[in-house]
């Protein structure tokens, strides 16, 4: 189709999709398709909210609209950036958040268990959650909203990281209750929480390798731990006990290396929580079941 021929928001979707398929993009960044992503990046050119009614397919774009749309989409094809980078948002557990290159984009299936309030799991509302290995703050930042008598710690060893933590904070306005340290793992942490969340990084050798070129446009630091994917798990699976309360909870997303975090440590009682809108791989462990296999271990 001949750009000159698009006039409409409708159009530019449907050219932009066509687009994207004819490309073999890959579409794992907060949408599933090219459809989708062609419709967060227009919105984005119009400053539109996901929300928009179907009517705004039949309205006219300016020319600088049109212009800023299609290098959009030039961009997403030719250098295989994920349209949150694209646009500098995405949304997390129905909040928006800014994203950079700094930190990985949020799309953890965590953003459901902190919808629920961490039920059936969490005994009592939280005083006090850490998000280990924070990124963008998203995780810490979405249990803030989700319990508003909480503190929370976010952490995570990558300066860049804790700048767009802080802009979040700052977004949502949280500051008052929501803090960041840099923190390597919990070397700098020294107080105890009811409730530990972490999405460290969690990706073996081979699935990096394998990964499309997409993701290969976020940081590694937040995506390998070594040949099984384990190397942070094994450490905070080491130190969380003592940093949990009394019943405290410790919730971790592993991804694909579950497999292997369960052929390593079979005498740990994981809890695999199930999720409706997708996704798997995330673990529970209370403080208890930690010290009982510390003790084990001698």
């Amino acid at each position: 189709m001949d750009t000159n021929d698009l006039k409409t928001v409708g159009d530019y979707l449907r050219f932009g999709e066509q687009a994207f398929i004819q490309a073999g993009l890959y579409f794992g960044h907060g949408t599933d398709n090219a459809w989708d992503e062609a419709v967060v990046l227009l919105l984005h050119t119009l400053k539109m909210p996901p929300d928009s009614p179907a009517s705004l397919l039949d309205q006219p774009l300016s020319r600088a609209q049109a212009d800023q749309t299609l290098e959009l989409f030039s961009r997403r094809i030719r250098e295989r950036v994920p349209a949150p980078y694209l646009t500098g948002e995405t949304w997390f557990a129905g909040l928006p958040f800014h994203v950079n290159t700094d930190v990985l984009i949020p799309r953890s299936p965590i953003a459901e268990l902190i919808e629920q309030a961490f039920q059936p799991w969490l005994q009592q509302s939280p005083a006090s959650v850490l998000d280990l290995c924070t990124g963008s703050g998203c995780i810490g930042i979405a249990c803030a909203m989700a319990f508003p008598d909480a503190r929370i710690v976010l952490s995570d060893i990558s300066p860049a990281a804790l700048q767009v933590a802080d802009e979040n904070i700052q977004r949502h306005g949280v500051a008052s209750r929501v803090s960041a340290v840099a923190s390597d793992m919990f070397d700098s942490i020294d107080q105890q929480f009811d409730l530990i969340v972490s999405n460290p990084p969690y990706v073996d050798a081979a699935d990096l390798a394998a990964m499309p070129a997409e993701y290969h446009r976020e940081p590694v630091l937040a995506l390998a731990a070594g040949v099984d994917g384990l190397d942070l798990t094994r450490r905070l699976l080491g130190q969380a006990a003592k940093h949990l309360n009394p019943g405290g909870c410790l919730c971790v997303e592993v991804g694909n290396s579950a497999v292997h975090l369960e052929a390593a440590y079979t005498d740990l009682p994981f809890i695999w929580p199930e999720f409706t809108r997708g996704g798997d791989g995330v673990f529970i462990l209370y403080k208890e079941d930690l010290i009982a296999w510390q003790d084990r271990q001698g």
